[in-house]
């Protein structure tokens, strides 16, 4: 079972989520890097000799299969990579959690109709108004609600989007069995019983500033959209805009007054090229015009892919479309075994191919 391996990796030494991701894409299975030659470990980008001697530390003092009957024991609800209901959007960026805990009802949503709404813990009446109306219209219209839970804006959105029956996740910088902000108890009741709370901490795990940074980027990767309803110059939605641009996905903000203190950190992503939210219909409008956003189409189960194939969905990213010498370049493969790759993907339905050999995400 590749899980138990999943979380072998997660427990050495010096070996963060980007590393585990790039180990899974050179082996193919975690359970193969695990028995590999130290010498093929150290072929791997960033692995030298100190992390590969935490490696072997690890190896010699974990055995896989108990690690998991225990942490099983602890933590009841937990995915993988190697677990079909690891959601596909989070595995795409280069750092994807390597678990990915959970509780609550909502097991499946549709990965192409999620929209992360993020904000200010000190929100605006103006702020709070737009986001319970956005918030409200999108999930009438079958959008699941990504927020992180947090004071402001983040609590607007969960309850908005509660209020009218739709879908919410919210994704916590705790273990999902802890409240944080406590003043959110029946808001996080509330979500449990009818949407998901996860988190990449185990159960147990108490609050800790370094954690929310690193709580935004899981909100980006679960979103195709996000959408930054208020924000000062320092924030950490202004992390997670970043973060989600980084990682190829729409970035929206809600323009407001140049007087607005709340509104620098929009007006800023204005600035810097994310598009303005101008109003109800007109964000329904552009949300429509994204590629693939009907969820009646089947989602690709990534992790099923062969590597290469894998490596050119991530590169190929749901932006413009991108020339075959951009993604040679980029997934680093000769370009024949790259044609062959981007044929099957086009059959299986994951890309169209545009004139001039150039391809996008479907």
């Amino acid at each position: 079972m590749d899980r138990a391996y999943w979380l072998a990796w997660s427990q050495v030494r010096g070996i963060g989520s980007v590393m585990i991701k790039r180990i899974y894409q050179a082996f193919g299975s975690m359970s193969s890097a695990w028995n590999a030659a130290p010498s093929d470990l150290q072929a791997i980008e960033g692995i030298g000799g100190q992390t590969l001697e935490a490696i072997r530390q690890a190896q010699q003092e974990l055995e896989p299969m108990s690690l998991l009957a225990v942490h099983e024991h602890n933590n009841l609800n937990f995915w993988t990579p190697s677990d079909r209901e690891y959601p596909q959007l989070l595995w795409e960026i280069a750092d994807p959690p390597p678990l990915l805990y959970y509780r609550g009802h909502l097991r499946q949503w549709h990965e192409r109709n999620t929209v992360a709404i993020v904000g200010t813990r000190n929100s605006t009446p103006y702020g709070r108004r737009w986001t319970k109306k956005i918030v409200a219209t999108l999930a009438e219209r079958g959008f699941t609600i990504i927020s992180g839970m947090a004071e402001g804006i983040d609590g607007e959105a969960h309850k908005a989007c509660l209020d009218v029956g739709g879908q919410t996740v919210a994704v916590v910088g705790t273990g999902v069995d802890r409240i944080y902000p406590y003043k959110h108890k029946h808001l996080y009741e509330q979500i449990v019983n009818s949407g998901l709370v996860v988190s990449e901490y185990p159960q147990g795990t108490l609050p800790d500033k370094n954690h929310f940074p690193a709580r935004n980027r899981i909100i980006a990767g679960l979103s195709r959209v996000t959408l930054v309803m208020e924000a000062p110059e320092k924030s950490g939605a202004l992390i997670t805009a970043y973060q989600a641009n980084d990682y190829g996905r729409d970035v929206y903000a809600l323009p407001n007054s140049l007087e607005a203190h709340e509104s620098r950190g929009c007006l800023n992503l204005l600035g810097k090229g994310a598009q303005a939210i101008l109003g109800v219909d007109e964000l329904l409008e552009a949300l429509g015009a994204l590629p693939n956003l009907d969820a009646s189409q089947p989602a690709i189960v990534i992790t099923d892919l062969p590597p290469l194939q894998q490596n050119i969905l991530q590169a190929i990213g749901f932006g413009e479309p991108v020339s075959l010498d951009w993604i040679v370049e980029q997934v680093k493969a000769p370009s024949g075994e790259v044609l062959g790759a981007l044929t099957h993907l086009e059959l299986a339905g994951a890309i169209a191919t545009y004139p001039g050999m150039r391809y996008q995400r479907q």
